[in-house]
């Protein structure tokens, strides 16, 4: 019997993978629409043209660009400040013991259960009183650093063996410096995998900045989406592109690290 040239898996992960494309795909295809085409019932599944409308009226909003800044400017302080915050919490989890290390990584992750819907009055009243309210620094400071890619990078480094750190630390090397020197460049899918998820939770977030976020300038993107839906009429098209642009980054980031990112989540695991 001839062998297949790929996995039997693939007969069913194909249609699944078929399956989670067809939303980004109706994505895709609705924002060449019309808002009639769109609203029209049933919905059609195709356009009759390609209608370029919506994306002319996002990219013509005056406050989109800004918009794009602005998300640009969070995901990017967000995923440094976890790259550096979280390596090195998490490398003191991994290789220094002290009283309590164990308690404290418990109560840690413990926080990671904690629905957000009760930590955002606290947290709005401490951007409050920090002077935050309205600006950026209200959405970068509480992501600054996150439970998860703290114990990421731990399982991570739990998993290097003692002996590359060993040789250096009688070479007279002090702990940061065979962080930054040793630990770090072996770390790079564990650094990608951080900066994927840091990505994708600070760029898609909506909730968080229609709390602390007043003032459409300083508008994220999907925040700023939302100005496209009213309460009476909406511009579908113009909601569909815009989403297309969003999402665009999410995914070509998200294909630069895929490899790293699969052999993050293959080698960390849930060693002790």
């Amino acid at each position: 019997m001839k062998r297949l040239p790929f996995s039997a898996w693939h007969f069913v992960l194909a249609p699944l993978a078929l399956l989670f494309a067809l939303p980004l795909m109706w994505l895709l295809v609705s924002s060449v629409m019309s808002n009639a085409e769109i609203n029209r019932f049933p919905p059609a599944l195709w356009p009759h043209g390609i209608n370029l409308g919506g994306y002319r009226y996002v990219l013509g909003n005056a406050l989109f660009p800004r918009w794009f800044l602005n998300s640009f400017i969070v995901s990017a302080v967000a995923v440094t400040a976890n790259l550096v915050l979280g390596s090195l919490g998490g490398y003191a989890f991994a290789r220094i013991r002290f009283a309590g290390s164990k308690v404290v990584l418990g109560l840690m992750l413990t926080t990671m259960v904690i629905p957000f819907q009760l930590t955002m009055i606290p947290t709005f009243l401490v951007m409050k009183e920090l002077g935050l309210i309205d600006t950026l620094g209200a959405l970068i400071v509480p992501s600054l650093v996150t439970p998860l890619s703290v114990f990421l990078f731990r399982q991570f480094f739990v998993s290097l063996p003692r002996e590359l750190e060993e040789a250096a630390w009688i070479d007279g090397c002090g702990r940061l410096r065979i962080l930054i020197s040793i630990v770090l460049p072996l770390a790079r899918p564990a650094l990608s995998t951080v900066a994927v998820l840091t990505f994708l939770a600070t760029w898609n977030d909506l909730t968080w900045p229609l709390i602390a976020i007043n003032s459409d300038s300083t508008y994220t993107l999907q925040l700023g989406l939302t100005t496209f839906q009213g309460q009476h009429h909406t511009q579908w098209a113009a909601v569909m592109a815009g989403n297309v642009i969003t999402v665009l980054p999410v995914l070509l980031g998200f294909l630069l690290a895929q490899k790293a990112f699969i052999r993050s989540l293959a080698s960390t695991g849930l060693k002790g």
